[in-house]
């Protein structure tokens, strides 16, 4: 069933925010697009005015990436509406540990926010028989910066001064740092509280490349999933450090658009060197992703996006959220359903979901390359 209503969207995305644990939704999947056939019990004329074509009856394993969690729910929610007889299990585990879960070969897939690493991709072969695990680009977003200043409802900030908050080096809301971006403001006295993911986490390693990128010196960290800075308080998930911003008064953290949407929590732009400060919405994310470049080989689609860039209203903190599938070698019983989840989720349906729910929809360059790389999985 397609989404047609935004505002059923954005009813969607705040009860997605505090969805804990696992989403276990019923579901079909098959290889292709093109049928309109339903499996047992299933309708094929609401599986056809979807779009989404059902096939045979598994039990599909699949765990990683918070930040594409919001999404998710509403992706299998809508396929569980166009198809029966098949159980989608997807766990918002962070990407660290959905990586994990497919190298053991325990799930059909992974989400993830950052591409495998070489040795995590030499791993993947003794899972994938007679291939390897690939990236696939998935659900765009940006990383928004999420601030609890209470009296202050506009806040630009740029990448040193945020390296300095993280680092613990500027510990003040009247900073003369960040006086000097926001002359108008009336900024309190009130000491800051940072707060970071305490687990494995993509949208960990995107937010600081960006401040490795755009910082220099600032940030001495040499980055990865995994949290290096010293001070500050961690919560697990997008959605804990977005609940811990939400009620801690003089708090700042960095989670994705969607959680800060859903949430309500105010957001700060960042000076970046373009002519205006830039704002964080899905199109400012767009114009940051439609200039990556792939430097995945083969069926791979890992992408490079540039985090220090200055072209105007081009968001730079965005992360990409990869399916990690094997190529080759995946196991029988679930490969038709997972290429045809895969199918929906790269499609125009899944795609259109995007938006509204604060992430940035696939360039269709990167889509159709996607799309091309999910029919050839076997």
């Amino acid at each position: 069933m397609k989404l047609q209503r935004k505002s059923g969207l954005r009813a969607l995305a705040v009860g997605a925010a505090a969805v804990s644990g696992a989403l276990v939704l019923t579901a079909c999947g098959s290889d292709n697009n093109s049928t309109t056939a339903a499996p047992s019990g299933g309708s094929s004329s609401t599986a056809a005015a979807s779009g989404i074509t059902c096939g045979p009856k598994a039990n599909l394993l699949a765990s990683g990436s918070t930040a594409q969690q919001n999404a998710v729910n509403v992706w299998v929610k809508n396929y569980m509406q166009a198809c029966s007889g098949s159980e989608i299990n997807y766990k918002g585990t962070g990407s660290g540990a959905g990586v994990t879960d497919f190298l053991n070969g325990t799930t059909a897939f992974a989400g993830s926010d950052s591409a495998l690493k070489p040795a995590e991709i030499t791993q993947s072969k003794k899972v994938c028989a007679g291939g390897q695990g690939i990236d696939l680009p998935m659900a765009p977003g940006p990383i928004a910066i999420g601030y609890n200043v209470p009296g202050v409802s506009n806040l630009v900030l740029d990448a040193d001064t945020l390296a300095k908050i993280f680092n613990g080096r500027i510990t003040h809301w009247n900073d003369p740092a960040i006086a000097k971006l926001n002359p108008s403001a009336k900024l309190p006295s009130t000491p800051i509280q940072t707060f970071h993911r305490s687990d494995a986490s993509g949208t960990t390693d995107n937010f600081t490349k960006y401040l490795i990128g755009a910082a220099g010196t600032d940030w001495p960290y040499s980055g990865g999933k995994a949290w290096q800075a010293k001070g500050g308080q961690s919560a697990t998930g997008s959605a804990g450090v977005a609940a811990q911003v939400k009620q801690t008064a003089g708090s700042i953290g960095y989670f994705e658009l969607s959680y800060a949407t859903s949430q309500s929590i105010s957001t700060a732009q960042l000076n970046t060197g373009a002519a205006q400060p830039v704002t964080v919405s899905s199109d400012s994310a767009s114009k940051d992703v439609a200039a990556a470049q792939v430097v995945g080989t083969g069926g791979d689609l890992a992408l490079k996006l540039d985090y220090a860039t200055k072209a105007d209203g081009a968001w730079p903190i965005t992360l990409v959220t990869y399916e990690i599938v094997c190529d080759k070698g995946n196991k029988a019983a679930t490969l038709p359903a997972t290429k045809a989840f895969l199918n929906y989720i790269a499609g125009t349906q899944g795609q259109g979901a995007l938006t509204a729910l604060g992430y940035a929809p696939l360039p269709d360059a990167i889509a159709t390359k996607v799309r091309a790389a999910i029919s050839s999985l076997s």
